[in-house]
Order: C-alpha cells, then sequence, then structure tokens
C-alpha cells in the first residue's frame, strides 16, 4: 500500500518564482483602473510609485530572510507564528485566506464582464465558473502545471505593457499628434506643474498605489515548492519589485507624456486610447484579452495560494473532516485544501446574484484593507527575527535593518490614516478592524478551552 506524500514537491523553477508574484501584482488595474490614478493625483503618481515600490523592496527582503532561514516551511504565516504568537499567527493566516478568496471571487465577476464585451448573451455568471473549474484542474495535477500558466498569464501581460512602453516611446520621440496635441515630455509638467492636484492629491494617491501592489507577498508561499530555493529566491527578490516598479512607472510615465494627465479619462482604459491612435483597430480586443488574462491570472495565484494556506492552516488540526484538509495529493498538492477554497469561491455566483454590486465591492474593500495589518505582520515578524538571531547564521540579509523595517510600518501607517478621510475606504478600515479583532478573540477562547 502505498504512502501518502509527507512533504510537497520542489518542481517550481526559477522562472516560475520570478513571475508568480509579477503575475500576482500586476492586475487588471494597471490597464483599465489606471486612468482613475492618473486622475487623483497626476504626474505625481509616478513618485507614488517610485515610493511604494521601494517600500515593497524592502517588505520583500525581510520577507525573503525569514524564508531562507527555513525553507520547509508551508507559508510566511509559519513564522508569524513562531516569532508573535499562535493568536497572531491564526489571524494573519484566516485573514490571508479570506482575502485570496475575495480577490478570487472579484475577479471570476471580472472574467464574465469581459466576456460580455465579446458575447452579450451569454450569462455573466457562466465564463468565470469555467475559468475557475479548468484553473483548479491545472493546480490539482502538480505545482509546476501551476507555475507553467502562471509564467504564460505574466508573460501576456508584461508583453502589453512593454508593447505600451515601446510605441509610447516611438510617439514621444516623433511628437506623434494626437487628438489632445502631440506626444511630449513637456505633457508631464504643462498643466499645472507635476504635482497638479497637491499635497492631498498625492497622499490620497497612496492607498490605491498600495493596494496595486497586493501579491507581490505570494513569494512567501513557494518556498517549500521551490526548486533550489536558497539560489533561486534570493534572484527573484532582488529582481521583482525592480521589475514591478519599471512596469508601472514606465507604463504611467509613456502615458501621461503622450496625453496631458487631465485629458486621461478615468473610465476608459488608457491602453486603448495609446493603441487606436497609431491605427490599431482592434485596440480595444487585445486589450480585452490581456485583461481577461490577467484576471484569470489572479484567479489562480488565489487558488494556488488559499489552498497552501488552508493546508497550513489545518497542519495541526485534530478533527478528521479538519485534518484531511492538510492532506497532500499523489501528485503531492494539497488536493482536499484546493478543493475546498474553490467551493468557497464559487460563492461569488451566488453573491452576484443575491447582493447587490455595492455590498460585494464592500466585502473586497475591506479585504484589500486588511493587507495593511498583513504586510505589517510580516514587518513585525522580521524584527523580532533579527533581534532574537545571531548575524552570523543569517543567509539572505536584508539592508539597512532596523530603519528599513520602521520606514516601511511607517508608510502602512499613514496609509491607514489617509483611509480614514474618505468614507467608503473609513468603512472599510472600520470593519478590517471588527474582523482582525474578532478572529483574535475566537483564538484565545480555543486556547483557553483547550488548556483547561
Amino acid at each position: 500500500m502505498a504512502t501518502e506524500p509527507t512533504a510537497p514537491a520542489r518542481n517550481l523553477k526559477n522562472r516560475h518564482v520570478q513571475l508568480i508574484a509579477i503575475g500576482g501584482t500586476i492586475g487588471t488595474g494597471l490597464f483599465l483602473g489606471s486612468g482613475k490614478s492618473i486622475q487623483q493625483a497626476g504626474p505625481s503618481i509616478l513618485l507614488a510609485y517610485l515610493g511604494v515600490g521601494v517600500a515593497c523592496f524592502l517588505l520583500m527582503r525581510a520577507l525573503g530572510e525569514l524564508l531562507l532561514s527555513n525553507t520547509n516551511q508551508r507559508s510566511f504565516v509559519d513564522f508569524v507564528t513562531e516569532y508573535l504568537g499562535e493568536r497572531v499567527g491564526f489571524v494573519v493566516g484566516w485573514t490571508y485566506w479570506i482575502c485570496w478568496i475575495t480577490i478570487a471571487m472579484a475577479e471570476i465577476t471580472a472574467i464574465g464582464i469581459y466576456f460580455r464585451f465579446w458575447f452579450p448573451a451569454v450569462p455573466q455568471w457562466l465564463p468565470g465558473l469555467v475559468v475557475l473549474a479548468v484553473l483548479l484542474c491545472i493546480n490539482l495535477i502538480t505545482v509546476g502545471a501551476f507555475g507553467e500558466v502562471e509564467f504564460w498569464f505574466a508573460l501576456i501581460k508584461i508583453v502589453a505593457i512593454l508593447g505600451l512602453i515601446v510605441v509610447g516611446m516611438v510617439m514621444i520621440f516623433m511628437r506623434f499628434k494626437t487628438p489632445v496635441g502631440h506626444a511630449s515630455l513637456q505633457n508631464l509638467v504643462a498643466f499645472g506643474g507635476f504635482f497638479p492636484k497637491g499635497a492631498s492629491g498625492f497622499l490620497l494617491s497612496l492607498q490605491m498605489v498600495v493596494f496595486s501592489f497586493i501579491g507581490i507577498e505570494m513569494v512567501g508561499m513557494t518556498a517549500a515548492e521551490t526548486q533550489d530555493p536558497d539560489r533561486v529566491l534570493p534572484r527573484a527578490i532582488n529582481d521583482i519589485p525592480l521589475r514591478i516598479i519599471l512596469f508601472y512607472v514606465g507604463a504611467l510615465f509613456v502615458i501621461m507624456a503622450i496625453y496631458p494627465w487631465n485629458t486621461v479619462l478615468p473610465n476608459q482604459s488608457p491602453f486603448v486610447m495609446v493603441f487606436k491612435n497609431v491605427g490599431i483597430q482592434a485596440a480595444a480586443d487585445i486589450i480585452n484579452f490581456v485583461v481577461i488574462t490577467a484576471a484569470a491570472s489572479a484567479c489562480n495565484s488565489s487558488i494556488f495560494t488559499t489552498g497552501r494556506m488552508l493546508s497550513s492552516l489545518t497542519k495541526d488540526a485534530k478533527r478528521p473532516l479538519t485534518m484531511k484538509l492538510n492532506q497532500l495529493s499523489k501528485h503531492q498538492v494539497p488536493g482536499n485544501a484546493l478543493n475546498f477554497s474553490a467551493l468557497v469561491i464559487t460563492l461569488a455566483v451566488v453573491l452576484n446574484l443575491l447582493f447587490p454590486d455595492m455590498v460585494f465591492t464592500l466585502v473586497s474593500s475591506v479585504a484589500t484593507t486588511c493587507f495593511l495589518f498583513i504586510w505589517g505582520s510580516i514587518i513585525l515578524t522580521h524584527l523580532k527575527y533579527r533581534r532574537t538571531t545571531d548575524d552570523m547564521q543569517i543567509k539572505f540579509k536584508a539592508p539597512w535593518f532596523p530603519w528599513a523595517d520602521y520606514f516601511v510600518l511607517a508608510l502602512l501607517m499613514l496609509v491607514a490614516i489617509i483611509l480614514i478621510f474618505q468614507l467608503d475606504t473609513a468603512i472599510a478600515l472600520g470593519l478590517s478592524i471588527v474582523w482582525l479583532g474578532g478572529l483574535y478573540l475566537i483564538k484565545g477562547r480555543q486556547m483557553k478551552r483547550s488548556r483547561t
């Protein structure tokens, strides 16, 4: 009788890990929602992306130091539990799981909307459900199959961004005539200067920019399944933030040099505007294809992440049903946890039928806001780890400790304060605090019960 696998297979290659976090981070927001970001802050949005990008690089270096201290840990939550305590680990783990569940729900909903651009008669819930089923099957095969699919999804997004940057630079060099003037670097400062919305516009844009980097920490879920993690993870962590900054800053820089910031419409894709301007009539169809792959990529990442997180959260379970969620399949993937997570994600179909859009948007906002706490917990874990570890034992030392950690925490705190000043984000922040506090109390009661 064959024994069940006890450890996940290390089938993720360097190129998979390199593009997994890029794929998880560069989503539909850049292709469809960048017009809104530009309208909020004007050209100063570039500084917002640079500043937050630096903070994300420092976050990733802190996470990398933790991961390489023990590459057999299932996820970064295991480190949180070890250094910040069981209750904090419980809160972070279940919050991270529900956050990615919510992201997946939003993405399969979006896939249905994007498909109706081509096929208006198709029910909105059907395409997302089909994509979810296909991606679940791929994730159940091997972790390598997930990595390969995510690699190609991410590559499509990268090609689209690089295409925009190359076309845009040619247009700027040629001073290409557009419906609103000529493409020129002068457009970056000609209409109200670099800070046309003042300091308030710049600060308010920080929340949107921080949330656009969600998913960068996904590398923290891959360590136990990566080939040669001591070599691959440092390379991936050093390269990923810099590439993401390049893609975001490069794309937005080109867009605002072609079109003055005040002519970019918040409800229209700037990518479509640029490609149509150079005579590509199928621009809308091309970008629709890209955003479908971007949404599918985020959904794929969600299935992977929620499956691993649920498996990690149930590794010490005592009840037979819960214990099954931690079991690995013959393909060395957490099959039961993947199936259960996908089943919960399908509730998006029901939620979209029963509840108005506003309720679903609010749930997504709460989940997004919780990432401030998740990232903050990674930094606090790193601070505790460094204070209890001999420097000589550290394999991949994060730079500028502890000031780099304090900088990241200060930025996260600043964004949390900024959320208070707008009603919708203030409500999301308040509900996030209630959620986190509720989980903390639940775990406290469980621990008290187990002691008695």
